[in-house]
This record gives structure tokens, C-alpha cells and sequence, in this order.
């Protein structure tokens, strides 16, 4: 037995501030020298412990600005029993961290949390296990506080983890079965604990994909035309005149089929250059223009999938009042404030990709397709870049880069200039929406047929459908996926539904891929306007009668919630007749994303006048199960409402029968500052539930609020958002 003068309080005192710095691990390079993932099934790949007592913890998913990699270490170290000054975490790295899966729907807490929390119980309980062989103590009588272990009443017996097995491998395969702990003795998870990446942003001093450098590198620019035409026609070149920049020194114009790029050792040289490179393009008139749109969607040939049917819509006879209504929401652009960038080393037999992405494992696999090399060849590291809400060009970036390397046969920087970003983006798709839904006499809803056309998410980056000559495809149709049952109907209580998907080809359109709560808003918008005009024609109150139809606890949770903390008084919509140019109403609405639950509440001031729209106060609950860390999913829940407020009222890809022509900030515009609404964030807490997921599960609730808030204060619908000026105009029949 191990015995010491010093007691476990003074140890305590003493090792507290023991971390001010993070040594470069020794298992982190062991891992270095090999392609990941290491094994799923073994401690060592989720879990280090080192010698100063201190542990690393690594995780599988980006921090895309939403705090995870604080909240996951909070889970580790809860289960660890070691204070947050002792955990920390790497870099995402394709030979370091795990394959957990791709950080998108939300799913960073929901299936990483799990992940985490598993492993780190299973070390806690192997490095009990030595302990109780080093002090000679049963497991039964030990305690752990700050990776201190002792025995229970004796406080001069104590061993730390460090001692017991730091910077060694746990060598232990991982089981998955260790007993993890209870919320009721929760010490960190549920506490609003600051995120250790702020400081470091605040400061300046945080290492966004931007500032990255390799030695020897070129800088690199793409050369496309200013937006893009149907996805299926790509990138056509009929011409490329060299000798327009041959006067520039160092520049080289790049090309393998119909890709085409520039280098230099100077940034602002490969601008100019890809700026003055004269270029015939070919471009095809095949998009139906903005005008053109829905009604092209409404005629494609039919490809319809049931996503959820249930009952008899012939019960529709019965109903007391019936409201139809068709909605319409527009192509959206992921429109991060920084250009995608990524940097790229390419050589003959390997290659070291730097970038941002969702998914390093499933980008690595692209790469090393478009490389020509085996995928344990390509190794991919993740730097955060500036927040893209979705599936933006950052996988289109990466490939650039890693292509221009290949034929200039150094290390590429490709940052993205504005218009390739908004001209080439993968738009969150437009959708079309027919909703007929029905009420009996008591007020409940009986009967629910909502029919949704929209097409798929595009599989191929525009780099290599350029370069490859690939060939535009989209993914598989699925129903469940394009027609979500939560969103549609799922919060009320309906016993006749159908849910019917007209899956459009997306190969004949824009390229379109998730953005934050995909098609979410526009299914929203138009399933809980017609909701709220049966509690309109019923004249009861939109919230009240919510209440009277909601499906559950969970639902009635959120629904509450939020109009508890906006104040609602009940009356009927309409009831408070607006007068002068300025009307002001408010909305409820209902919806998510994937799993949890979502309400909010909507105040709008509607110029009568002018046809503007203000957003002045939107009050969002979310119900996430578990969470981690309030205040995390305090601002998950302001920035979801802020970012819908702007696609409600601003955001619109805008393009003609050849081209995108939205590339810059004023053909796309999006929520000022000054115009931003005040918000209300709401968690509704549930500790004893697994963790869900908070960051785009609001938004549906949020753009159906402004929706209904409008009708309020206007007693007109919008069937068509972003609600600009002449749109709002023409609604109200005042042009």
C-alpha cells in the first residue's frame, strides 16, 4: 500500500491548478505513424490518461461553432470524476480521432454523447479496478475527486490516476457495459459551464481553417462561371486564352478537363489572374428561372412515395371546417461569412488535406476517389472555418485544393472568392407544399393531407464532376427523408393522415444539399398556417386550441413553454383590430427537425405602407432531452431564431434560365444587425432523458410564429416567403 504524508484535501489544493498548459501526447503520435480510425472496440482509442493527471478525450465530431467539444468533455469528465481543468480534447485528424459519424442533424450530443459517456465509464471503472489492487481497498470503498482515488474514511490512502497509468495504453478492449452514473449525482452535466474555445476567439489567437500554412505553398483560385446553371450541365468550357495573363510572374493556369484554376506564390496575383483569364464558357438555358419554378416542380413526372399514411381521409365529410392552403419556399443559400478554404499537400503516394468539414472520415473517402489514391493514403485534419449551417462548398473547397496541388505538384491554399461561394453553393432545395386539413365541431382535428414537392441532395462536388466528367446524381428518394412526419402533423393528435413526396429530379435543377433544419421551414410554413386558420374559423385561440389537439407531454412541453414565456394572452387571431400604417401581431407555432421537440412564439410589425416586415421579438423552447450544457443550447436557440427571422424575411437564391445571378450581398441579402429581433431562449430540461438534438430543432416552429404573426396583424397569408416588400405588397392587393 502506498502512503504518503500529504492528505487527499492538501493533494487536491495542490494538483488543482496543475493544468496550464497541454503537452503534446505521446499517444496522439503514436497514432500518427498509422490511417485511422483506430478501433472502435478498444478504451485506448477514446481515452488517454497522462501522468500529470490529467486526460484526453477524443471525439469524432466537429466543433462547427456550437460548442460540442465543450459539452462532450463535460460528459467525459463527469463520468471520469476529473474537473474540466483536466480534460481536454484534439483535433479532428483521419489518423488520430475516432469514426463517429458525420457532425450533422444535430447529432454531435445525440450519438456522441452516448459514445462518449460509455467509454469514459469504462476507463473510470478499469482505473478503479488498479486502484483497488494498489491500495488494497475493494472497489466498494473507493471515491474519486479530481482523478484522485482513496478509500472512503481514510484520507492519507489515495492514489491518483497519473500514478496508476499516465501516458501508458489502457490495453483494454472496450465493452460498452460498464455502469454509467446517474443524473441525480450529476456534478457537470447540466451546468452552463463556459466553452473552452471562446477565450482563444475572443483573443484572436484561435487557428481558423483561414489561417493555415504549409511551407513551399502556392495560392490557388478556382475559375467557374459567376453561378452555376442545372446541376446536370456542370462546368462547360469551350475556350481558355493562357496568354491573357501571361504577363503576370509566377502565375500558372491549371486544367484537367473541365476543371480550371490558377496558382501563384502570391495571393492577390492568383486573384487577379483568375479575374483576367479569359474564358468562353458554354451554358445551357436549362433552369426554369425564379418565375418558372413551381410550376415546373408541380408538372415532373410523377415519382411519389408515401411517407406516412393512417385512417380514412374519407372521414373529411364530417368536418366542421376545413382549410386548404399551398406555400412555397425558395432555394436558401448556406452563406457562411468567409469563403470556404482549404489547403492541400499532394504528392505521388500520399496526401495531406487541411479543411473544414462535417465528416473528415466520409471526406477523406472523396478525396482519395478524386486523387487516385488508397484512402489510408489521404490523411485529412479539421480546422474550423466560419459557420456554413449545413453542407456548403467546404467539400467542394477541399478538393480544389487537393487538385490543384496534384498538378502543380506543390502545396495548394484555395480560398473560395464570394461569388464561387454563393454561385456554386449546394442550396438548401426550394419546396412546394399542399396542405388539407380538417376539424370536427369539438375542435379536434380529424383529418391531415399534406403533399410536398421537392427534389433530393446532390452527391457530387462540382471539382469533380469538372475535372472526372462524373455525372450529376442526387441521393436515393427516400420519403421518411423529404416528408418529415414530425413537422407534418406529428404534434397533434389526428387520426386520418396521409403524407404523400412527388420526388422531383434534382439533376434538371440547382445542386441542393442539407441546410440547418433542411426543408423544415418550408414544411412548417405551410402545415401550421392551415392549423392555425381552423383555430381562426373556429374562432379559438391559436394556442388554446394547440392544446386541445397536442400529441403528448413532450409537445404540450415546448408548446407551453413558450407561450408562457412570451406572455400569451388568449384571444382569437385577428381579434385586436390593427389600425394606421404599422399592424402588429403575433403567432404560435409547432416543429422540429429529427427528434426533439420545438415551439415558439412570434411579435411582427407589418408596414402597411412600404410592405416591410419587422421581426421584433421571437421566443423559442426547445425540448432536448438531456442537456449537457444550458447555456450552449441557450445560444443554439438564438442563433436558430435570428437565422430564421433572415430566411423569412431576406434570404432567396435568385437565377435565370442559364445562371445563378445571387453572388454577392446585395442580390443575397440577409438580416441586418439593426433589424435583428429580440429573442427569448427556452429549455424545457429533462436530466433523466437521453440527449437530443439542439441545434436546428426550433427553426420550423420559429418560421410557422412569423407566419401566423403576419395573418395576425394582417388577416392576409403569405403563401411565399422570404416576405419581401413587393411580395408582402401584393398579398396585402395594395399593388
Amino acid at each position: 500500500m502506498t502512503r504518503v504524508t500529504l492528505t487527499r484535501r492538501q493533494l487536491l489544493q495542490a494538483g488543482g491548478t496543475l493544468v496550464v498548459s497541454f503537452p503534446f501526447l505521446a499517444q496522439a503520435q503514436s497514432r500518427e505513424a498509422q490511417a485511422g480510425p483506430p478501433p472502435a472496440d478498444q478504451i485506448d482509442s477514446w481515452i488517454a490518461i497522462h501522468a500529470d493527471n490529467t486526460a484526453t478525450v477524443f471525439i469524432g465530431f466537429a466543433e462547427l461553432g456550437q460548442g460540442c467539444s465543450t459539452a462532450l468533455l463535460q460528459v467525459a469528465a463527469e463520468e471520469l470524476d476529473l474537473g474540466m481543468d483536466q480534460v481536454r480534447s484534439v483535433g479532428l485528424d483521419t489518423h488520430v480521432t475516432p469514426n463517429q459519424g458525420g457532425t450533422y442533424s444535430s447529432q454531435a450530443m445525440r450519438r456522441g454523447g452516448p459514445q462518449v459517456q460509455r467509454a469514459a465509464a469504462e476507463a473510470r471503472q478499469a482505473l478503479l479496478a488498479l486502484a483497488a489492487e494498489r491500495l488494497q481497498l475493494p472497489v466498494s470503498r473507493l471515491r474519486v475527486e479530481n482523478g484522485v482515488v482513496s478509500g472512503s474514511g481514510d484520507d492519507n490512502a489515495f492514489v491518483t490516476y497519473g500514478e496508476l497509468i499516465g501516458d501508458r495504453r489502457f490495453e483494454l478492449a472496450f465493452s460498452g457495459t460498464a455502469p454509467v452514473k446517474s443524473p441525480a449525482s450529476y456534478k457537470l452535466v447540466g451546468r452552463p459551464l463556459p466553452r473552452h474555445d471562446i477565450p482563444p476567439k475572443v483573443k484572436g489567437s484561435y487557428g481558423f481553417m483561414h489561417h493555415q500554412r504549409l511551407p513551399g505553398m502556392l495560392h490557388g483560385r478556382i475559375v467557374r462561371p459567376r453561378g452555376q446553371g442545372a446541376y446536370k450541365d456542370g462546368v462547360q468550357i469551350r475556350s481558355v486564352d493562357a496568354s491573357s495573363i501571361a504577363g503576370m510572374p509566377g502565375v500558372r493556369v491549371l486544367r484537367q478537363g473541365n476543371f480550371l484554376g490558377v496558382v501563384a506564390p502570391r495571393e492577390w496575383d492568383a486573384v487577379q489572374a483568375a479575374a483576367r483569364l479569359r474564358v468562353e464558357w458554354q451554358q445551357p438555358a436549362s433552369l426554369p428561372g425564379n418565375d418558372a419554378l413551381f410550376a415546373r416542380m408541380e408538372q415532373s413526372p410523377p415519382d411519389d412515395r408515401i411517407a406516412r399514411e393512417q385512417g380514412d381521409l374519407a372521414a373529411l365529410a364530417g368536418a366542421r371546417v376545413v382549410s386548404e392552403f399551398t406555400g412555397q419556399g425558395p432555394y436558401q443559400a448556406h452563406a457562411p461569412f468567409a469563403p470556404n478554404c482549404a489547403l492541400a499537400d499532394v504528392r505521388a503516394d500520399s496526401a495531406l488535406v487541411l479543411c473544414s468539414t462535417q465528416d473528415v472520415y466520409g471526406t477523406r473517402g472523396k478525396l482519395a476517389a478524386l486523387l487516385g489514391l488508397p484512402v489510408p493514403a489521404v490523411r485529412v485534419q479539421y480546422f474550423e472555418g466560419a459557420g456554413t449551417f449545413g453542407h456548403s462548398c467546404w467539400d467542394d473547397a477541399a478538393q480544389a485544393a487537393a487538385l490543384l496541388s496534384q498538378l502543380a505538384s506543390a502545396p495548394v491554399r484555395v480560398q473560395f472568392m464570394r461569388w464561387d461561394e454563393l454561385g456554386w453553393d449546394t442550396y438548401g432545395p426550394a419546396h412546394l407544399g399542399k396542405v388539407r386539413v380538417s376539424a370536427d365541431a369539438d375542435g379536434k382535428l380529424l383529418t391531415y393531407e399534406y403533399e410536398g414537392w421537392q427534389h433530393h441532395w446532390a452527391l457530387v462536388e462540382t471539382t469533380e464532376q469538372s475535372a472526372k466528367g462524373t455525372p450529376a446524381a442526387e441521393w436515393p428518394a427516400m420519403a421518411a427523408q423529404q416528408i418529415n412526419p414530425l413537422v407534418l402533423g406529428g404534434q397533434y393528435r389526428i387520426p386520418h393522415l396521409k403524407l404523400l413526396n412527388h420526388h422531383v429530379p434534382g439533376v434538371d435543377y440547382l445542386k441542393g444539399a442539407w441546410l440547418r433544419s433542411p426543408l423544415d421551414l418550408s414544411l412548417a410554413f405551410v402545415s401550421e398556417q392551415a392549423i392555425d386558420d381552423l383555430a381562426f374559423q373556429l374562432g379559438l385561440d391559436p394556442w388554446q386550441f394547440r392544446q386541445r389537439n397536442i400529441l403528448d407531454e413532450r409537445w404540450a412541453g415546448v408548446l407551453d413553454a413558450a407561450a408562457r414565456a412570451a406572455g400569451w394572452q388568449p384571444r382569437p387571431a385577428q381579434s385586436v383590430a390593427g389600425a394606421g400604417p404599422l399592424r402588429r401581431g403575433r403567432g404560435i407555432g409547432l416543429g422540429t427537425h429529427l427528434a426533439s421537440w420545438g415551439g415558439a412564439v412570434a411579435e411582427v410589425e407589418v408596414d402597411m405602407g412600404t410592405g416591410r416586415v419587422r421581426v421584433l421579438h421571437l421566443v423559442g423552447a426547445i425540448d432536448a432531452g438531456r442537456v449537457v450544457n444550458p447555456s450552449n443550447v441557450e445560444h443554439q436557440i438564438i442563433g436558430q431564431l435570428v437565422q430564421t427571422a433572415s430566411r423569412l424575411l431576406h434570404e432567396e437564391v435568385l437565377f435565370d434560365t442559364q445562371q445563378v445571378t445571387s453572388t454577392d450581398w446585395a442580390s443575397y441579402p440577409i438580416l441586418r444587425f439593426a433589424d435583428a429581433p429580440r429573442v427569448t431562449p427556452v429549455i424545457v430540461q429533462r436530466l433523466e432523458e437521453p440527449s437530443l438534438g439542439a441545434g436546428e430543432e426550433v427553426m420550423a416552429a420559429a418560421a410557422a410564429a412569423i407566419a401566423n404573426a403576419f395573418f395576425d396583424a394582417t388577416g392576409k397569408r403569405m403563401s411565399a416567403y422570404p416576405f419581401t416588400p413587393a411580395r408582402v405588397l401584393a398579398t396585402l392587393g395594395r399593388v
